[in-house]
């Protein structure tokens, strides 16, 4: 059995695989450089909190071009295309900074009941961590076969007793259906958790975050035909795309 062979049969029957050595050590280090100044621009008030101790830094491929080669990256890209289609988006990429003391997060899927599909998934998600996990810094749990469950998240009443939680060297990269219980993880450590998050969709959704929302004209000669076709960028920047987003924000005033 192929190494892609494995990881499809992983993700069938426990809704999870981990790919190690996916990112080289430069990778790496430019990747957690180019976050960790995309946070420094923007600042405390630039991104969403979750009590105080983690920063979410989203839509990254509006803030640095660095974060392009996590779109369609080879061992990666494929797996995506075998449960989405080759017609999938990037519904979003973003990425927490989880810093000391920030505790657990409760259970979730990424899908609202009514799009649950135990035999097809409609959503992905890949997590890259930038630094080792391991249990005490923390990381995605995910709860194995969950999504098969046919629920959303957890019932009222049901104890999860049984919880996988990857420790794994920077550079690996966790994918998992969307529908799978997970929850971030504690950082019980003195150090900051760094890690992007991909999540990908089938073509016939929204965007998560819109990446033609402030993205830099400049830059749009270094996407490849693939990201751009990600992205949904195959006809320039700027074309009206509908996204998660859009419907969560009252609308600007235009001056």
């Amino acid at each position: 059995m192929t190494p892609l062979d494995q990881a499809i049969n992983e993700i069938d029957v426990y809704g999870f695989t981990l790919v190690p050595d996916v990112l080289t050590p430069e990778q790496i280090g430019t990747l957690k450089n180019a976050l960790i100044q995309s946070a420094e621009r923007k600042g405390e008030d630039g991104f969403e909190n979750r009590g105080g101790a983690s920063m979410l830094v989203r839509n990254l491929p509006t803030l640095d071009p660095a974060f392009f080669q996590v779109i369609d990256h080879p061992v990666i890209l494929p797996l995506l295309e075998h449960f989405l289609a080759r017609s999938l988006i990037l519904g979003s990429l973003s990425a927490r900074i989880v810093r000391p003391g920030d505790g657990l997060q409760n259970f979730h899927s990424d899908i609202p009941g009514h799009m649950l599909n135990p035999l097809s998934p409609v959503m992905m998600n890949t997590v890259w961590p930038l630094v080792d996990f391991n249990p005490k810094i923390g990381g995605t749990r995910i709860v194995p076969g969950s999504h098969k469950s046919g629920h959303d998240g957890p019932p009222e009443g049901f104890d999860v007793q049984h919880v996988f939680q990857p420790t794994c060297k920077a550079g690996s990269v966790l994918i998992f259906n969307g529908q799978c219980w997970h929850a971030g993880g504690a950082n019980d450590t003195a150090d900051n958790r760094y890690a992007v998050f991909a999540h990908y969709r089938k073509s016939m959704l929204m965007f998560q975050l819109d990446p033609h929302d402030n993205f830099p004209d400049e830059w749009f000669e270094q996407l490849n035909p693939r990201q751009r076709e990600l992205l949904r960028m195959q006809q320039g920047l700027r074309a009206l795309h509908a996204a998660d987003e859009h419907f969560a924000q009252p609308a600007k005033q235009s001056k």
